[in-house]
């Protein structure tokens, strides 16, 4: 677990790197309850325009929050998490969330993150979150 004396500005988040897989958005549709046909059927989503199926935006938002609990040590750490949904996220995606921490009062950090596709695509902006170390 970080201690706040080792936590500075400018400092890096460990990075992660998420596969999505064939079946993410049916296993998140199991675990919310959300059975959008977007989300679940491939033909679906070309019918809409979406080219297939994509993954629930709070899907892909639980995987910055995953990394920065990893990074944290605890989850009652993270105080606050924002994000701005801007591009679709579709199975077989890898996503990869990079951050820094570009504030620090006390005990309270502020981080910034990039969310992005295999391609570069950034899949969400104006990624933000605070923690209490």
């Amino acid at each position: 677990m970080i201690k706040t004396k080792d936590v500075k500005v400018g400092d890096s988040i460990p990075p992660l790197r998420k596969d999505v897989g064939k079946y993410q958005p049916i296993l998140y549709a199991g675990a919310s309850g959300d059975f959008n046909p977007i989300h679940i059927d491939p033909e679906w989503g070309k019918t809409v325009g979406l080219g297939g199926n994509i993954l629930h935006g709070l899907c892909t938002m639980a995987f910055v929050s995953q990394m920065n609990i990893d990074w944290l040590g605890d989850p009652g750490r993270l105080k606050k998490l924002k994000v701005r949904f801007v591009s679709p996220v579709k199975p077989e995606d890898t996503i990869t969330i990079e951050g820094k921490v570009v504030g620090k009062e006390g005990d309270a950090i502020k981080c910034e993150m990039s969310v992005k596709n295999q391609e570069g695509t950034e899949v969400m902006i104006n990624v933000a979150s605070e923690a209490k170390l």
